[in-house]
């Protein structure tokens, strides 16, 4: 895993100072402690810092080139399949290494942009052809990794983190983008192709870009949206749907432990972690190694579930157990880390997992994935039951909502919230916002100039087949959006941190499409979800371990609103000066915290974002 950075002057006659791309590459030395290179001609330069995981050899070192020098590469990930395009390519040459970069080269040389089509994995690259000077970048399928980059009349440049970019470009404006704030006050991240700062994008998962004298050229490679499910399935026999999952989930685990280092497991001892490591344990004649946070809380520690699980498959299993005060050690390293407002608290036990983990392994496999592909979360089983009422006739469903908000429990107001939307689709955003029912906070002129999230996932469910449920809108609305921007997004840094590799079997391109054939009664039935992926757990860890009620991996950031973080929060939301160049509405901020601090209501997501962006932009 690795660190990648590179930047273009249009104008040839504009040389890059290498003190620039040295200094852009230290940035994030943690991602590639191992070896770091960097690598100029004139106009262009390109930078990389290495986590030897793969030929551990100096043969491995990048910036790489192809034999004839024509190519040069900045990469970052893994193709599991190298060795299998490896043969494809044979009698090319002879290999100097055993490294997926140089068949990453010689693939493109081979077989153009159409290359990436072939590659199963998580990456971000760039290639630059010297001979056409024509720069040709990626992002994996699913948006593992990340793939930041600018782009004006003179200059493009990229890199795995923004900070990277304004190094390279110290002079470049950091103003805010009123479309990305919007976002990520409604739903707590930064959606692809937006990030916070206007002078910065993401380039989208399973996209690729050409930037050449023709300008900059962005296009899908791969495209899950549009997937219909296979109503047929409905009818299959359980038990041979069982056996087809089982094949191709054991298969792309297997391919993730290619390693040349030590390589262990996440574990939570819920479904998916536990599935990984059961499979895990099928390749290898040695115990696996796991990891796990145990909190001296009871509502947050899962550590039991997950030693019940260790247990069970005989894993070498680590635990280390924290007070959730601990986790607020990690702050300095997460604002460190995390280079762009980032609202999910979960980013501290990430991190801690990470730390853990590190001291065993170099590589460690994650269960990411199951819940969007396969029915795990709450909203989920909500939108089935909101579709009922939303075949009602209009008045019908608003004097309903109207009743139900009567009710002074929170949860009834946000069902009332939910049945009060214009649609399912507003119902899934209203759902799915940290906002929910509270006051907005950002000026009106911002709110007239921008889209909502609800307009985005509006825009993006009409790539989805026409017939596809409401529940199977979110899951694909979070496999788009919430799984790359937020989830994979803080699994990536929190163990980049580290100098960890993670890895997510459940994210293959197999396994996804699979999942988006796969009916809704395969994956939601009555009051159990992930149905399907369940029942493959069971078959190898025991029912009675595995049949709890979800927790994820939180940390209480309400409490800590209102107790060690207390002080720290007011003295912010009360500094006017942290609010002249911000476009949210001071007041209303400290309405919120007044609810939150009274203990009226909890407040925690959208106060924690509004911290978030607060420290970021001051």
């Amino acid at each position: 895993m690795c660190g990648i950075t590179g930047i273009i002057y249009k104008n040839e006659d504009t040389v890059v100072c290498p003190q620039r791309i040295f200094n852009s590459t230290e940035l994030f030395r943690k991602r590639g402690p191992d070896d770091a290179g960097s690598w100029v001609d004139r106009n262009i330069g390109l930078g990389h810092c290495r986590l030897s995981i793969l030929d551990l050899s100096p043969a491995g070192h990048q910036p790489m080139f192809s034999d004839d020098g024509r190519y040069v590469a900045v990469y970052n990930g893994e193709n599991y399949n190298f060795s299998e395009l490896r043969r494809q390519l044979e009698p090319g040459g002879e290999w100097k290494s055993n490294s997926d970069t140089e068949v990453l080269i010689a693939a493109y040389a081979a077989w153009g942009t159409a290359c990436v089509k072939r590659f199963h994995g998580m990456f971000a690259f760039a290639i630059w052809d010297r001979r056409e000077k024509v720069l040709f970048a990626a992002r994996d399928r699913m948006g593992v990794k990340p793939f930041y980059y600018h782009n004006s009349f003179n200059t493009f440049a990229f890199a795995s983190r923004p900070r990277a970019i304004f190094s390279l470009l110290p002079e470049l404006s950091r103003e805010v983008d009123e479309q990305a704030l919007r976002y990520y006050m409604e739903i707590g991240y930064v959606p692809a192709p937006f990030s916070i700062q206007k002078e910065v994008r993401k380039l989208p998962p399973a996209h690729f870009l050409l930037l050449s004298s023709k300008g900059l050229h962005i296009e899908r490679y791969w495209d899950f949206r549009s997937i219909q499910p296979e109503i047929r399935w409905i009818k299959r026999r359980e038990e041979d749907l069982l056996d087809e999952l089982d094949e191709i989930v054991s298969r792309c685990v297997k391919l993730r432990m290619i390693s040349d280092v030590p390589l262990g497991a996440f574990l939570s001892g819920g479904i998916d972690s536990s599935l990984v490591v059961a499979m895990m344990a099928k390749h290898t004649s040695h115990p696996v190694k796991t990891f796990t946070i145990g909190f001296s809380e009871k509502e947050y520690n899962e550590s039991s579930h997950a030693r019940a699980v260790a247990e069970h498959l005989g894993t070498d299993h680590y635990c280390e157990y924290m007070s959730i005060d601990d986790l607020l050690s990690l702050m300095p390293m997460f604002h460190e880390e995390f280079d762009e407002p980032f609202y999910d608290s979960s980013a501290f036990p990430t991190m801690a997992v990470s730390r853990l983990a590190r001291r065993h392994v170099t590589v460690s496999l994650s269960g990411d994935g199951g819940d969007e592909l396969f029915g795990g979360y709450h909203y989920y089983q909500i939108l089935q039951r909101l579709n009922y009422f939303f075949k009602l006739p209009e008045n019908v469903r608003k004097s309903i909502a109207f009743f139900v908000g009567l009710s002074p429990r929170h949860q009834y107001k946000l069902l009332s919230g939910a049945l009060s939307q214009a649609d399912m689709g507003a119902a899934f955003a209203f759902s799915r916002s940290i906002a929910k029912d509270f006051n907005g906070v950002l000026s009106p002129g911002l709110m007239g100039r921008t889209m909502s999230i609800r307009q985005l996932f509006s825009e993006a469910s009409a790539a989805f087949p026409e017939s596809l449920h409401p529940s199977e809108q979110g899951m694909r609305l979070d496999a788009l959006y919430t799984l790359p921007d937020d989830y994979l997004q803080k699994v990536d840094l929190a163990s980049m941190a580290f100098s960890l590799e993670s890895r997510d079997p459940l994210l293959d391109q197999d396994i996804v499409e699979w999942g988006m054939k796969l009916p809704l009664s395969w994956k939601l039935r009555g009051n159990v979800n992930k149905y399907l992926l369940r029942k493959l757990a069971y078959r190898y860890v025991p029912r009675k371990i595995l049949d709890r009620p979800k927790q994820g991996f939180s940390v209480p950031i309400d409490k800590w609103l209102r107790g060690p973080l207390k002080n720290w929060a007011e003295e912010r939301l009360h500094d006017q000066s942290l609010f002249t160049n911000s476009p949210m509405d001071q007041q209303a901020v400290l309405s919120l915290w007044k609810l939150h601090s009274s203990g009226s209501r909890n407040v925690q997501p959208l106060l924690w974002a509004i911290l978030m962006f607060l420290d970021f932009n001051n």
